[in-house]
């Protein structure tokens, strides 16, 4: 992949004043491409981030037959057949949020063979809930080699009862269970936005889904769904990883096509750091983070909490912050690949116990290597923040959940450019 042979240059110290706008939800867009799945009319989906993770979702439809093509940044999804209904470990290994394929597949063909997400694993596995909750609604299902085949011999019903909300779990059985015959509760269901925005899609496509946003979701299944154009929700993550790169530069901007409901808990840790955000009107808000700024402790949770996505990213904004922050993670405890690269930037840091000390200091420009999407994500809020010049390998990752961050983020003055790996050798990528 080209993108392994490219880098981030970014030049920080520069406190970021403008207006941005934010893109679409990739983490939204991926479902209700699935939910196209469900009807035999096109779909539009609009303003389609053109990520990575995006392009391989539709690789994996067009694997199922399924007609895909983009029109500027509306994407056209037509599912009037699908021939194969098995999703291969070529395609699902790249990407853990194709393994909800498993539900639209159920639906429209009555039966699904899909690879374990990064092949067979032992001990729990990160699908154990999809495959526990099927199962409680007659779906028969069985392992071999890594790959899960069920069949559907029934309408879909019943109750499922997750032991812990889980965000994919909830959609595979939505998915599964909007288009047929039967009732399904799903109890302790996961509250985040991008659940509601799948029902909503649905929804007007036809269904009869009740209760998304809250731990209890009613689902009767209609016998068809019609097609639709239809809008995905605002990039929280996306959203709050901007929020946090202005409050550790110290700028002052404005962020357009938010939605402030879905951050009220990102607003609020960043005020009681000193942060002052102001809603402009229901998809505008301002971040000013030119007063005095102090620590704060962040534990990162199930929405509505602080979304475990944000937590490198706000430990990488606290790292420029006087005083001690601890940060921990409630969804993914391990999740510190982080770390070690803002060390480099001088960020003073101890992982105790799942626990991240930090105390705020000024940082340095370093070579670092971003190791997953959101420690990219966290790498660029320190670059921004540092003295002089910080390169970032990795883009790779980073381009699988921000679609253009280089160019999008000059509009608030960012100094930051996407290099080959020959210019940085050669030291060309200046200005």
């Amino acid at each position: 992949m080209e993108s392994r042979q490219e880098a981030l240059y970014i030049r920080g110290g520069q406190a970021l004043n403008g207006e941005i706008h934010v893109q679409r939800a990739k983490n939204s867009a991926l479902y209700l491409i699935l939910g196209a799945l469900l009807t035999r009319e096109p779909v539009v989906l609009k303003d389609v981030p053109k990520l990575s993770d995006v392009l391989i979702m539709l690789q994996m439809l067009e694997h199922f037959g399924v007609r895909v093509n983009w029109q500027g940044k509306d994407l056209h999804i037509d599912a009037a057949e699908i021939i194969i209904c098995d999703a291969p470990y070529g395609l699902v290994s790249k990407m853990r949020a194709s393994f909800v394929a498993m539900g639209p597949l159920l639906s429209r063909c009555g039966e699904a063979r899909i690879s374990m997400p990064g092949g067979c694993a032992f001990g729990p596995r990160p699908v154990d809930r999809h495959i526990k909750a099927f199962k409680a609604l007659g779906v028969e299902i069985s392992e071999t080699g890594g790959d899960f085949y069920a069949r559907r011999n029934a309408p879909l019903s019943g109750r499922v009862v997750f032991d812990a909300p889980t965000v994919g779990g909830t959609q595979n059985i939505i998915l599964a269970t909007a288009l047929g015959q039967g009732r399904v509760v799903i109890e302790n269901a996961a509250l985040e936005p991008e659940i509601a925005d799948l029902a909503e899609m649905l929804n007007s496509m036809g269904a009869k889904i009740s209760g998304a946003g809250s731990k209890t979701i009613v689902i009767e299944a209609v016998s068809e769904l019609s097609g639709i154009t239809y809008r995905p929700l605002p990039d929280r993550i996306e959203a709050g990883t901007i929020m946090l790169a202005i409050a550790a530069t110290r700028g002052r901007a404005t962020l357009r096509d938010v939605n402030p409901e879905h951050l009220r808990a990102v607003i609020a840790k960043l005020s009681e750091t000193g942060v002052k955000v102001l809603e402009l009107d229901s998809h505008s808000l301002v971040v000013d983070a030119t007063a005095e700024l102090k620590a704060a402790d962040v534990t990162a949770l199930e929405y509505p909490g602080i979304p475990t996505d944000l937590q490198a990213p706000f430990g990488a904004y606290l790292a420029t912050v006087p005083g001690v922050s601890l940060v921990s993670d409630r969804v993914y405890p391990d999740r510190f690949t982080h770390v070690a690269e803002l060390v480099r930037m001088g960020a003073q840091l101890e992982l105790r116990e799942r626990t991240l000390i930090i105390r705020g200091t000024e940082l340095e420009g370093a070579q670092l290597h971003a190791a997953d999407i959101r420690a990219g994500g966290a790498l660029i809020v320190a670059a921004l923040a540092a003295s002089a010049e910080s390169v970032i390998t990795g883009v790779e990752f980073i381009e699988r959940g921000y679609e253009a961050i280089t160019e999008r983020m000059h509009a608030l003055g960012a100094i930051m450019h996407k290099r080959t790996a020959s210019e940085l050798a050669t030291g060309t990528y200046g200005d």
